[in-house]
Parts: structure tokens; sequence; C-alpha cells
């Protein structure tokens, strides 16, 4: 059977260290809750010492986690552990972190202690933690640059005084892949009693190599890696998990081990965290960025287009984004293009098809970001280059209030030449508006999807309203797009954007 390696998430601890990273109580639960979900085996859920509102988060989350462990971080001193008792002990896996630095750097010139001073204090405080809690975690701060037999002597001691879990941290994402591996390799060859604990590593990422560093630790060994979504910490970061995870569910046939973590749920998570620490995600940001599975290159689309996995290593599903993209621009290849026309309801002959690319790649020289929006006016000005649309909006008034039944008058120029009228009320103005234009056309449809969004900012701002019909007679679909600085009209001119669509598809 393959090992499962737990993962040890410390968002709401060491990433909420991260500059402007600081959460409310409120915040922290609902990240907590998330991470339950996502199938964490260990929530780090802050340093119950460090403030009054860390400890009452910590107890709070304490209360509401059912299955994952809840840890609070504490140095090796009685007033830290006591604390940190108080705000776990609720928990249904309540467990006490307690770390102290084991490097002569660290040593000296921060805790202006010996080697033997350490020891011993090392070894005092996690036996009086174990009196307190079965689950002790030990972490020797800064150990990629310890002394390694000193390593061997206080993680050998403090296993002896009760730590169930001895965390290697990389502290200052100093080491290398190949050094931490060869040290977790040290470690598990040379304590005697390592057998009795499993092995944590808890990497940086200051040159970026976080990932890649506790890959390495578990390819020699180590059985639970501590990490954060997207990265979050202090300076560079910490591993991020949708990287570690990914990298061990992809590449199992390397590692050979699994995790419980519900992938599905990664995209979420990132978005969640992302959204309460105000923390961006970088756009080429691995599993969780925008364009992680977005292409561009004509190669690439053709590609993806033929079978997905010529350029897709994972499905965007597996990590809970809804579906590849295709970014249109210059360097789009005919087939995305065609594939993207589809998409929104059009249908050309390949001559067609092949006027309308020219079209597309001269755009593209022009413009950065080609829309919907411009693919929608290249098709449609190709549709109707001779003919001008059945439909358009000769005049409209509207009227609502608290007492007013929303009510909208349209008046439509069908043809060119014929006015059609009507008034119709409805449960809110766009509902109206809609109605009346079921009323004039001649044609019957279904209305699946409507979507309002801002464009611009300010009291000026317009609104986009996105809509697709459904020809009920054909069961064709139409995507229709309207801008206005004001949401009915945009509706309007949406909704017959669309049927003006379908009456040039289906007729």
């Amino acid at each position: 059977m393959a090992r499962t390696i737990k993962i040890f998430d410390t968002t709401l601890r060491d990433g909420e260290q991260s500059p402007g990273c600081s959460m409310s109580l409120k915040e922290k639960i609902q990240i907590a809750k998330q991470l339950e979900k996502l199938g964490v085996d260990v929530i780090e859920a802050g340093f119950a010492i460090s403030s009054n509102e860390d400890f009452e988060s910590i107890s709070e989350i304490a209360k509401t986690i059912k299955n994952a462990s809840v840890a609070s971080l504490a140095r090796a001193a009685k007033p830290d552990i006591d604390r940190a008792w108080d705000a776990v002990r609720h928990a249904k896996k309540p467990r006490i972190h307690i770390f102290i630095a084991t490097s002569d750097i660290h040593l000296e010139y921060k805790l202006k202690m010996t080697r033997d001073e350490a020891l011993k204090q090392a070894k005092e405080m996690i036996a009086y933690g174990k009196s307190l809690c079965d689950d002790i975690e030990f972490s020797a701060e800064d150990a990629t640059r310890s002394d390694k037999d000193f390593l061997v002597e206080i993680i050998t001691a403090v296993i002896d005084a009760g730590a169930t879990v001895i965390n290697v941290p990389d502290t200052v994402g100093f080491t290398t892949p190949t050094e931490f591996y060869d040290l977790i390799d040290y470690l598990k060859k040379n304590v005697k009693n390592i057998d009795k604990a499993i092995i944590s590593v808890h990497c940086h990422n200051d040159l970026g190599l976080s990932v890649a560093n506790s890959l390495a630790a578990v390819k020699a060994g180590a059985d639970q890696v501590e990490c954060t979504i997207n990265g979050i910490g202090e300076r560079a970061g910490n591993a991020a998990l949708e990287e570690v995870v990914m990298s061990l569910a992809v590449r199992k046939d390397v590692f050979g081990v699994e995790t419980n973590v519900n992938t599905k749920e990664i995209y979420h998570s990132s978005n969640l965290v992302s959204s309460i620490t105000g923390s961006l995600v970088q756009a080429n940001k691995a599993i969780v960025g925008k364009n992680a599975f977005a292409h561009e290159a004509g190669i690439h689309q053709h590609g993806v287009l033929t079978n997905k996995k010529t350029y897709e290593i994972m499905t965007p599903q597996s990590v809970g984004v809804p579906q590849n993209s295709f970014v249109l621009g210059k360097h789009s290849g005919k087939h995305a293009f065609s594939s993207k026309l589809e998409e929104l309801g059009y249908s050309f002959d390949a001559n067609q098809i092949e006027e309308l690319f020219v079209a597309f790649k001269n755009l593209a020289d022009k413009k950065k970001d080609i829309s919907d929006l411009d693919l929608e006016a290249l098709a449609q000005n190709k549709i109707t280059r001779n003919s001008q649309p059945k439909y358009t909006i000769q005049d409209f008034t509207f009227s609502s209030g608290k007492t007013a039944k929303p009510t909208v008058s349209l008046t439509l120029l069908c043809n060119s030449k014929d006015n059609i009228q009507t008034v119709c009320h409805g449960d809110g103005l766009v509902d109206a508006a809609f109605k009346a234009i079921e009323k004039l056309v001649d044609r019957e449809c279904t209305l699946c999807k409507y979507v309002v969004k801002g464009v611009g900012d300010g009291e000026d701002a317009q609104g986009q309203v996105s809509i697709t019909l459904k020809d009920n007679l054909t069961q064709k679909l139409s995507n229709g797009y309207g801008l206005a600085t004001d949401v009915v009209e945009a509706s309007i001119k949406a909704y017959l954007h669309a049927v003006n669509k379908l009456e040039a598809l289906c007729d």
C-alpha cells in the first residue's frame, strides 16, 4: 500500500504572518472550515500566546473542527505551552507544536544559549507538553543550518521525552533538494528512536525551492509536509499546498504516495484565501493561477482540441477549475478561433472561416486583449454584411416604484420599416422588458443565461449584459451582449442581439 503523506496546513499561522494578510476571527473560522473540507490532516490555527485575538480564534477553531487535528504553536517555555493547551484543549484532536532554535547562529545571537542549554530546555518542555496533550510536535528551528549531529542528539532526546512528530524546518529557505534529501536520510539512519515519531518538513521559499525541497524530503521518507494555501507566509512564503499535493498526485509514479486531500476543493480554497487576505494570486501561478489551464499559442490550442493530454498533465476539473480556456490573441491558430466561434453560437463554412480568421489576425495585431464582444462583432459583421438586423430599437420607456408595477413600453423597428410596439408588466423592469420583446418578435425562445457585470469605475460605469437564448424550434443557442449605462437598456440590447443572431442562424 502507498504511504499516506499528512498535510499540515499553516495558512492561519505562518500564512497570516505575511505582511497585509491579517484575518478576523470570522474569516479564520471560514478558512478553517474550508481547510477541513479540503481534507488537510492538521490545521495550525495560530500562535496562542502572541495575542488574545489569536488565542480566541484558535479556541473557536478547536471547538468547530471535527476531523482535522488543531494545533497551536508554542515556544519551548511553560507560559507558551500552557496558553497553547488552553486554546486547543477542546479540539477533537488537539496538538501542541513546540519549537526551539538549533542552529549556532540562532542560539548565539537570538537565544543567547549554548547547545547544552537548548537541549535541556527542549527535553523539559516536550515532557511538560506531553503531560498536558498526547500529540506533541517538536520543531528544530533553522534545522537546515544546524549541525547534523546536534540535530540527531536533540531529536533523539525529545522523542524520548514524548514528541510524536519531529519537524525539520528550512526556516530561511536556505537548502537545496539534494541537501535536504540527504539531511532527512541522515536523520532517519542516525536517530535511533525515529520509528517512534513521524518526520515532518516545513520549507520556506526564499530561493524559490520550497516545494522542490518538500518533495525531496518526501522522497527521503518524510511523512508530513507543512504548507500554506497559495504559498503565503513570512518573506517569500511557504511551500504551496496546491503544488505539493498535485505534484504527489500527478507524479505518483515517482513518489509512490498519496494524501487525504480532496483536490477538487483546491481552487475554491485558493480563491477564498486570496479574497480574504487580499493577497492576489499571480496569473502564471502553478495549479491555481488564471493562466494555469489557459492556452494562447496556436500549436497548443490545436493540440488540446485534439487531445487535452498533449498540453495538460492534469485536468482543470481535478483541482476544481470548471474548464480550461483558450485565450485568443495574435498567437492563436485557426482551430481555436473556429472552436470559439462555435462556442459563441456561430456556424460558418470553411471559406467564411478563412475570411474571418484574416480579419481576426488583423484585429489581434492592433488589440492586445480579444474579448467575446470583439469576436461577436466580427461574426455579426460577416452575417449582416449585406443586410440589416431584423429588429432594432426604435424607442422604449420604463417606470417602477414602491407601489407601481414595473412597466416597460417598447417600440421596435422590424426589417427597417415597420414599427411594432407593446407595453408589458413584469416582476422587475428587466423581466418586463424581456416579456415585451418576446411579445413582439416572431420567434419563441427560452432564456438560458443572464449575467450582468460592471465595466469601468465610478458612477458612470457601464453595465454589460450577457445572455444565452435557445430557439425552441431548432434548439440552437445564441449568445447576446449589450452595453449601456442603464442595465435595462443593456438587457434589451443583449436580448435583441441574440434574437437577431438566431434570425440569421436559423432561417
